[in-house]
């Protein structure tokens, strides 16, 4: 076929597919490739991509959830939660609604019935999808502080398997530095602890990075966990290997297992350096705090709104399989789930401690709880900036 003859040819059937039903569509893009001989993705572009001259009518728009979904009464309430909820990826958001519909409503008013079936019934692809133009509008790197604690390392053993822990009680531990651009002189760190089989996480913030400090919020952690302690596994930076540390766990009735993770191998803790991100840095930043005032602002803040904001309200997902597909590496993730709920799924937490948990979160709104947040996070930022 000439290309004269081709580009007439083309011509002629593009029109008819653009105005062709899905069944028709598949029949004569069979005949296009059949007579041109053209791959069938290349010959989908090229007639998805014709435009028609004056005196045709253009293509139909493509049918689906859109305009459905894409509607204020339905994105209003959708982007508020999802920017209350500090930017979850869609599963995650489409996992944390219900637990949301009931504050908002009594936060911003009563929700049409019609909004609410379609808040309920929203995919996470839909999700994306309307949420596009907010994720556009909301768009340095940190330093490493860990210091190698020599003293124990011959004591305290290596543990790699963290990920298959799932009775709770096993915490990882790190500590972030609110150092700015420098290391020079005296800040303050958070200590930041995440239970491996439920997702809790407990916050402190301590004054330096010394070991009396930090084994007093370690302690006070331990006593804040909704079920007992039962392992403790950290990085090597001496504010955890350390003499005192490891009397506090292995001298006592019931030693609490002690392990760290290999130098320069931060993915053996791989639990805590995400919680590290999503749980201090996405919220807090990279600014100094250099005033050791903001030692008791940060604590007041870790120790109420932050853990009941984090623990009770937002989700997150557990890897539970990983294996390699030709040059394909497949992730298999479980369906998201708050802390909250994984402790009410577990049968190793006892009913008198899940009824206390349901009853504190019956009375907790997330609304109220972030403004709280935003309000001290300001005061704190203001702190360290010099303006208070």
């Amino acid at each position: 076929m000439s290309p004269n003859r081709k580009n007439n040819y083309f011509s002629t059937l593009a029109r008819r597919y653009q105005k062709a039903s899905r069944i028709e569509k598949s029949q004569i893009l069979k005949e296009f490739c059949a007579n041109t001989g053209y791959h069938p993705k290349h010959a989908i572009r090229k007639l998805n991509a014709f435009k028609p001259q004056r005196g045709y009518s253009q293509p139909r728009k493509k049918p689906g959830p859109k305009s459905q979904y894409n509607v204020p009464q339905v994105l209003r309430p959708l982007t508020k939660i999802w920017l209350t909820a500090n930017l979850p990826c869609s599963k995650r958001l489409k996992a944390i609604l219900p637990l949301w519909i009931k504050p908002y409503q009594i936060e911003f008013g009563t929700l049409p019935f019609e909004v609410l079936t379609k808040l309920r019934n929203i995919s996470p692809a839909t999700i994306d999808r309307i949420l596009y133009p907010e994720r556009i509008k909301h768009r340095g790197k940190g330093r490493s502080t860990t210091k190698p604690g020599l003293i124990l390392k011959t004591q305290i053993p290596i543990k790699t398997n963290q990920w298959d822990e799932t009775k709770p009680g096993f915490l990882e531990a790190d500590t972030v530095a609110h150092c700015g651009s420098s290391m020079a002189g005296t800040f303050v760190f958070s200590l930041d602890t995440v239970d491996i089989a439920t997702g809790w996480t407990e916050q402190r913030a301590i004054w330096g990075n010394g070991q009396t400090a930090c084994i007093e919020q370690i302690k006070d952690i331990e006593d804040s966990l909704p079920f007992p302690l039962l392992g403790f596994d950290s990085d090597g930076g001496n504010e955890f290997i350390n003499w005192h540390l490891a009397r506090h766990f292995l001298n006592r009735k019931t030693p609490i297992q002690f392990t760290r993770s290999r130098p320069y191998h931060k993915n053996d803790n791989a639990h805590i350096e995400q919680k590290n991100w999503t749980h201090i840095r996405q919220w807090i930043g990279y600014q100094r705090f250099d005033n050791p005032e903001i030692v008791g602002l940060l604590n007041d803040l870790y120790k109420n709104e932050w853990r009941l904001f984090h623990n009770f309200f937002l989700p997150s997902v557990k890897l539970q399989e990983k294996f390699r597909l030709a040059s394909k590496l497949i992730r298999k993730h479980d369906s998201p789930k708050t802390p909250f709920q994984r402790i009410l799924a577990s049968k190793l937490i006892p009913k008198s401690t899940q009824d206390a948990l349901q009853k504190q979160f019956d009375s907790l709104n997330p609304f109220h709880l972030h403004k709280i947040i935003l309000k001290k996070i300001s005061i704190i930022h203001k702190l360290g900036s010099g303006y208070l």
